[in-house]
Protein backbone atom coordinates (compact mmCIF):
# COMPACT_ATOMS: atom_id res chain seq x y z
CA UNK A 1 0.00 0.00 0.00
CA UNK A 2 2.59 2.41 1.22
CA UNK A 3 4.50 1.38 -2.24
CA UNK A 4 1.99 2.31 -4.60
CA UNK A 5 1.01 5.42 -2.96
CA UNK A 6 4.43 6.39 -3.36
CA UNK A 7 4.27 5.72 -7.32
CA UNK A 8 1.04 7.33 -7.65
CA UNK A 9 2.94 10.21 -6.28
CA UNK A 10 5.80 10.18 -8.28
CA UNK A 11 3.35 10.03 -11.27
CA UNK A 12 1.28 12.93 -10.38
CA UNK A 13 4.39 14.90 -9.50
CA UNK A 14 5.59 14.12 -13.43
CA UNK A 15 2.52 14.78 -15.16
CA UNK A 16 2.39 17.90 -13.25
CA UNK A 17 5.69 19.20 -14.17
CA UNK A 18 5.08 18.04 -18.42
CA UNK A 19 1.53 20.24 -17.43
CA UNK A 20 3.46 23.04 -16.23
CA UNK A 21 5.68 23.21 -18.68
CA UNK A 22 2.60 22.60 -21.61
CA UNK A 23 0.92 25.50 -20.06
CA UNK A 24 3.35 27.57 -18.75
CA UNK A 25 2.36 31.07 -18.71
CA UNK A 26 4.68 33.20 -21.48
CA UNK A 27 7.24 35.10 -20.71
CA UNK A 28 7.37 38.38 -21.43
CA UNK A 29 9.87 38.52 -24.16
CA UNK A 30 7.33 35.93 -25.75
CA UNK A 31 4.46 38.33 -25.48
CA UNK A 32 6.60 41.23 -26.77
CA UNK A 33 7.28 39.33 -30.23
CA UNK A 34 4.16 37.76 -30.28
CA UNK A 35 2.36 41.37 -30.52
CA UNK A 36 0.52 41.06 -27.24
CA UNK A 37 0.74 43.63 -24.15
CA UNK A 38 4.13 43.30 -22.16
CA UNK A 39 6.05 44.87 -19.73
CA UNK A 40 9.04 46.27 -20.87
CA UNK A 41 10.33 46.68 -17.26
CA UNK A 42 11.14 42.76 -16.80
CA UNK A 43 14.38 41.87 -15.98
CA UNK A 44 15.05 39.63 -18.97
CA UNK A 45 14.05 42.13 -21.53
CA UNK A 46 16.08 44.76 -19.78
CA UNK A 47 19.19 42.40 -19.90
CA UNK A 48 18.39 41.86 -23.75
CA UNK A 49 18.51 46.50 -24.16
CA UNK A 50 21.27 46.41 -21.49
CA UNK A 51 23.66 44.04 -24.08
CA UNK A 52 21.73 45.44 -27.08
CA UNK A 53 23.65 48.99 -26.33
CA UNK A 54 26.86 47.68 -26.02
CA UNK A 55 26.77 46.51 -29.63
CA UNK A 56 25.78 49.68 -30.32
CA UNK A 57 28.19 51.47 -28.87
CA UNK A 58 31.13 48.72 -30.65
CA UNK A 59 29.07 49.17 -34.16
CA UNK A 60 28.89 52.60 -34.01
CA UNK A 61 32.33 53.14 -33.01
CA UNK A 62 33.75 50.67 -35.55
CA UNK A 63 35.52 52.23 -38.38
CA UNK A 64 36.23 49.51 -40.34
CA UNK A 65 32.84 48.25 -42.46
CA UNK A 66 34.23 44.81 -42.21
CA UNK A 67 34.18 44.29 -38.62
CA UNK A 68 30.78 45.97 -38.44
CA UNK A 69 29.43 43.75 -40.36
CA UNK A 70 30.83 40.86 -38.39
CA UNK A 71 29.72 43.04 -35.10
CA UNK A 72 25.95 42.25 -37.40
CA UNK A 73 26.11 39.19 -38.31
CA UNK A 74 26.84 38.12 -34.47
CA UNK A 75 24.33 40.20 -32.91
CA UNK A 76 20.86 40.34 -35.16
CA UNK A 77 18.51 37.29 -35.62
CA UNK A 78 19.76 36.23 -38.73
CA UNK A 79 21.95 38.21 -41.71
CA UNK A 80 23.06 37.23 -45.14
CA UNK A 81 26.81 36.86 -45.96
CA UNK A 82 26.76 40.09 -47.78
CA UNK A 83 25.98 43.13 -44.77
CA UNK A 84 27.04 46.66 -45.18
CA UNK A 85 25.91 49.16 -42.55
CA UNK A 86 27.02 52.66 -42.08
CA UNK A 87 26.94 54.10 -38.49
CA UNK A 88 25.03 55.65 -36.53
CA UNK A 89 22.27 52.70 -35.91
CA UNK A 90 19.67 52.43 -33.49
CA UNK A 91 17.58 49.26 -32.07
CA UNK A 92 15.90 48.33 -29.40
CA UNK A 93 17.26 44.51 -29.19
CA UNK A 94 18.83 43.56 -32.44
CA UNK A 95 17.91 40.19 -32.25
CA UNK A 96 14.35 40.70 -33.86
CA UNK A 97 15.86 41.99 -37.01
CA UNK A 98 15.99 39.23 -39.59
CA UNK A 99 17.74 40.28 -42.95
CA UNK A 100 18.73 38.81 -46.46
CA UNK A 101 21.65 38.77 -48.79
CA UNK A 102 23.10 41.97 -50.12
CA UNK A 103 22.27 44.32 -47.39
CA UNK A 104 23.08 47.81 -47.37
CA UNK A 105 21.95 50.86 -45.14
CA UNK A 106 23.19 54.38 -45.20
CA UNK A 107 23.81 56.86 -42.25
CA UNK A 108 21.52 56.98 -39.17
CA UNK A 109 19.13 53.91 -39.55
CA UNK A 110 16.24 53.30 -36.98
CA UNK A 111 15.08 49.70 -36.57
CA UNK A 112 12.80 49.83 -33.56
CA UNK A 113 12.44 45.96 -33.40
CA UNK A 114 10.51 44.84 -30.35
CA UNK A 115 8.61 42.93 -32.67
CA UNK A 116 10.27 40.91 -35.98
CA UNK A 117 11.55 43.10 -38.58
CA UNK A 118 12.44 40.97 -41.61
CA UNK A 119 14.19 42.02 -44.57
CA UNK A 120 14.56 39.91 -48.35
CA UNK A 121 17.58 39.94 -50.03
CA UNK A 122 19.12 43.21 -52.20
CA UNK A 123 18.25 45.87 -49.80
CA UNK A 124 19.17 49.00 -50.21
CA UNK A 125 18.40 51.71 -47.51
CA UNK A 126 19.18 55.40 -47.72
CA UNK A 127 20.01 57.86 -45.03
CA UNK A 128 17.68 58.71 -41.72
CA UNK A 129 15.21 56.05 -42.38
CA UNK A 130 13.63 54.49 -39.61
CA UNK A 131 11.72 50.71 -39.42
CA UNK A 132 9.19 51.38 -35.99
CA UNK A 133 7.35 48.21 -34.91
CA UNK A 134 6.19 49.50 -31.07
CA UNK A 135 3.17 50.50 -30.33
CA UNK A 136 1.52 52.17 -27.16
CA UNK A 137 -2.13 51.43 -26.39
CA UNK A 138 -4.55 55.02 -27.09
CA UNK A 139 -6.14 54.63 -23.58
CA UNK A 140 -4.47 56.82 -21.18
CA UNK A 141 -4.66 54.77 -18.29
CA UNK A 142 -3.36 51.51 -19.99
CA UNK A 143 -0.62 53.44 -21.62
CA UNK A 144 0.54 55.25 -18.28
CA UNK A 145 0.44 51.42 -16.74
CA UNK A 146 3.68 51.49 -18.46
CA UNK A 147 2.12 48.24 -21.07
CA UNK A 148 3.32 48.23 -24.91
CA UNK A 149 3.15 46.20 -27.58
CA UNK A 150 4.10 46.08 -31.30
CA UNK A 151 3.31 44.51 -34.56
CA UNK A 152 5.99 42.99 -37.14
CA UNK A 153 7.34 44.10 -40.17
CA UNK A 154 8.00 42.48 -43.52
CA UNK A 155 9.35 43.29 -46.41
CA UNK A 156 10.67 41.11 -49.65
CA UNK A 157 13.25 41.36 -51.57
CA UNK A 158 14.60 44.15 -53.96
CA UNK A 159 13.50 46.71 -51.45
CA UNK A 160 14.79 50.30 -51.92
CA UNK A 161 14.32 53.17 -49.13
CA UNK A 162 15.29 57.10 -50.56
CA UNK A 163 16.30 59.02 -47.55
CA UNK A 164 14.05 59.43 -44.78
CA UNK A 165 11.55 57.16 -45.59
CA UNK A 166 9.56 55.99 -42.02
CA UNK A 167 7.91 51.78 -41.99
CA UNK A 168 5.19 52.03 -39.09
CA UNK A 169 4.07 49.10 -37.60
CA UNK A 170 2.30 46.20 -39.13
CA UNK A 171 3.88 46.77 -42.57
CA UNK A 172 4.37 44.40 -44.78
CA UNK A 173 5.58 45.14 -47.89
CA UNK A 174 6.02 42.97 -51.32
CA UNK A 175 8.89 42.32 -53.73
CA UNK A 176 10.86 44.85 -55.87
CA UNK A 177 9.27 48.00 -53.80
CA UNK A 178 10.64 51.37 -53.75
CA UNK A 179 9.67 53.75 -51.11
CA UNK A 180 10.63 57.67 -52.48
CA UNK A 181 12.57 60.21 -49.96
CA UNK A 182 10.13 60.76 -46.95
CA UNK A 183 7.42 58.74 -47.47
CA UNK A 184 5.89 56.97 -44.28
CA UNK A 185 4.44 53.65 -45.05
CA UNK A 186 0.97 53.22 -42.57
CA UNK A 187 -0.34 50.08 -44.66
CA UNK A 188 0.99 47.11 -46.17
CA UNK A 189 1.51 47.20 -49.94
CA UNK A 190 2.38 43.90 -52.76
CA UNK A 191 4.96 43.81 -55.49
CA UNK A 192 6.52 46.02 -57.81
CA UNK A 193 5.00 49.58 -56.85
CA UNK A 194 6.73 52.88 -56.32
CA UNK A 195 5.66 54.04 -53.09
CA UNK A 196 5.23 57.97 -52.11
CA UNK A 197 3.55 60.35 -49.74
CA UNK A 198 2.21 60.72 -45.92
CA UNK A 199 0.95 58.47 -46.02
CA UNK A 200 2.21 56.56 -48.56
CA UNK A 201 0.42 55.65 -51.49
CA UNK A 202 1.16 53.99 -54.83
CA UNK A 203 2.56 56.58 -57.25
CA UNK A 204 3.77 54.14 -60.27
CA UNK A 205 3.76 50.86 -61.16
CA UNK A 206 7.11 49.16 -61.92
CA UNK A 207 7.18 46.45 -65.07
CA UNK A 208 9.71 43.75 -64.12
CA UNK A 209 11.61 42.56 -66.71
CA UNK A 210 11.45 38.40 -67.08
CA UNK A 211 14.71 36.62 -67.48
Amino acid sequence: MGVSLVVTSLLYYNIGEEAKKEYAMPTEYEKMIAGDFYKPSDPELRALAAKSRENQMAFNAEPDRLKRAEIVKSWFGSTGENVAMNPQFVTDYGVNIHIGENFYSNWNLTMLDVCPITIGDNAMIGPNCQFLTPLHPLDPTERNSGLEYGAPITIGDNFWAGGGVTILPGVTLGNNVVAGAGAVVTKSFGDNVVLGGNPARVIKEIPVKKD
